[in-house]
């Protein structure tokens, strides 16, 4: 486990026990399996970021708060320059970019997403989380899969889903996929 990860956990564990709620009642209340959420918090598996955006707006706070532990600030704009937005370890074969962290109440999390080739036999991995999600394929092709129906997309495709069905991608052909991901 990365120290990354530990903080993020850290945090999470001190929104629930200031809320003086226990796993079970903060899966109950959004939906979560206990036993996969157990593994987040326990820290066998990474959080999703779907996951971490339903607990930041559940306690309130933004998601900047949970990954880096300092809120958000701006409320007009802020600009993210190029190569300047904090990257988000989840899992390995993605490398996710906040691109809004400095905005305070965000209605919608951008990020930057790079999916690394994998094994074109490797199953999907599916997940799912409460709300709807938005992504654009800026380069390489993305096999995408949304409540079981599969779609192959490349630069300039987009896709919008309710992200309570289960859900994946994993780039295609041999190299890495670029893509923006909004999660509302």
């Amino acid at each position: 486990m990365t120290d990354e990860s530990k903080d993020i956990i850290d945090r999470i564990k001190v929104l629930r026990e200031i809320a003086e709620i226990s796993r079970e009642e903060l899966c109950r209340e959004l939906g979560f399996d206990c036993a996969e959420y157990q593994q987040w918090e326990e820290g066998v598996t990474d959080f999703p970021i779907g996951a971490m955006v339903e607990i930041a707006t559940y306690f309130k706070v933004d998601l900047t708060e949970i990954i880096n532990g300092r809120p958000s600030r701006l409320t007009t704009y802020c600009i993210t320059r190029a190569g300047n937005a904090p990257e988000v370890s989840r899992r390995p074969m993605y490398g996710y970019w906040n691109l809004a962290f400095k905005f305070h109440n965000k209605r919608g999390e951008p990020f930057l997403v790079e999916a690394n080739p994998e094994t074109e036999n490797k199953p999907l991995s599916l997940n799912t989380h409460p709300g709807h999600e938005f992504d654009y394929v800026l380069e390489g092709r993305l096999l995408m899969s949304v409540g079981g129906h599969e779609e192959e997309m490349g630069p300039g495709d987009c896709i919008y889903y309710d992200s309570n069905e289960p859900h994946g991608m994993k780039a295609i052909g041999g190299t890495k996929a670029k893509f923006l991901a909004i999660i509302m």
